[in-house]
């Protein structure tokens, strides 16, 4: 059954404004000002940007626009020059990736960071936060963290059922193909039970016959109450799986709204291809989504 909340937040985007830095009804994630430089080229200067809790949210934009720089830096594995972002109504500003986890925000990685000698279930019990076992002292009295290591071991197992991958539980990561280390770290992100989620690039180097399972995946966890954002080339995907799209440019944000309105949007038509182009292009020709996947 659909999770209402993420219903009644999708339909809350029905009635937004497609303009960037546009305020959302539910935001669970806000970003102000951020800015970060190399040199002299200015990779990301976002003034505003709102990602709607309940929503998948797709980040979008030509090669260079400072897309996966912004996703690093949200994400605190690379730290801003200026700027500010709240998380939950927190201030989480360069806070370090392992602290953000415990609030509930992770990634995964357009390369997955799968641990290729230890097994799928190790990879992910690895995932689960707050284990007693892990301290030294801990270690050494077992019943201290064996219900709680029996406990991450069930929800393991459930997750990994969920995504296929129950069958492989005792085989080593590395022996995996690409799509189902996609699937496994999906899987092992969800161990900590975040609020939000954010997927660089989870269609990258993926066999085509895994794509829909990956989508099927995505609608998913955004059914089960997680928000989803995520960063993407593959204009179909987009199109098919998220509600609201965010277009980046030469570092800017300069388009916001939902998939079927920012396909059509001039401005991201010339982030694309360039101002001047003689064919007229349109989100139902199908042009746009060519000539970006080409």
């Amino acid at each position: 059954m659909p999770n209402s909340a993420a219903t009644h937040a999708v339909s809350e985007l029905a009635t937004v404004t497609a303009e960037p830095g546009v305020p959302k009804p539910d935001p669970l994630l806000v970003a102000d000002k951020v800015n970060r430089h190399f040199g002299g080229l200015v990779a990301v200067d976002v003034d505003h940007v709102e990602i709607q809790r309940g929503s998948i949210t797709a980040l979008i934009g030509p090669n260079g626009a400072g897309k996966t720089t912004f996703f690093n830096v949200l994400s605190g594995f690379d730290k801003a020059d200026a700027g500010s972002w709240t998380f939950a109504g927190n201030t989480v500003t360069n806070t370090p990736p392992h602290r953000l986890a415990r609030k509930g925000m992770v990634r995964t990685f357009q390369l997955t960071k799968s641990l290729s000698r230890l097994t799928v279930l190790d990879n992910m019990l690895l995932g689960a936060g707050g284990q007693t076992g892990e301290g030294m002292l801990a270690s050494l009295f077992p019943f201290t963290w064996r219900s709680q290591e029996t406990k991450n071991t069930e929800r393991a197992m459930v997750l990994l059922e969920r995504f296929s991958l129950a069958s492989k539980s005792k085989d080593f990561a590395g022996s995996l193909s690409g799509g189902q280390r996609k699937l496994l770290e999906m899987a092992r992100a969800l161990m900590l039970q975040p609020e939000l989620i954010m997927l660089d690039e989870p269609m990258a180097g993926v066999n085509p016959a895994l794509k829909q399972s990956l989508l099927d995946h995505i609608r998913d966890i955004r059914e089960q109450g997680t928000t989803v954002l995520f960063v993407e080339h593959d204009m179909d995907m987009v199109r098919d799986v998220s509600d609201w799209v965010i277009v980046m440019a030469q570092g800017q944000i300069i388009a916001e709204g939902r998939p079927e309105i920012v396909m059509q949007d001039q401005r991201v038509i010339d982030a694309y291809l360039g101002a001047h182009h003689d064919q007229e292009l349109t989100a139902s020709g199908g042009s746009l989504t060519e000539e970006v996947t080409s």
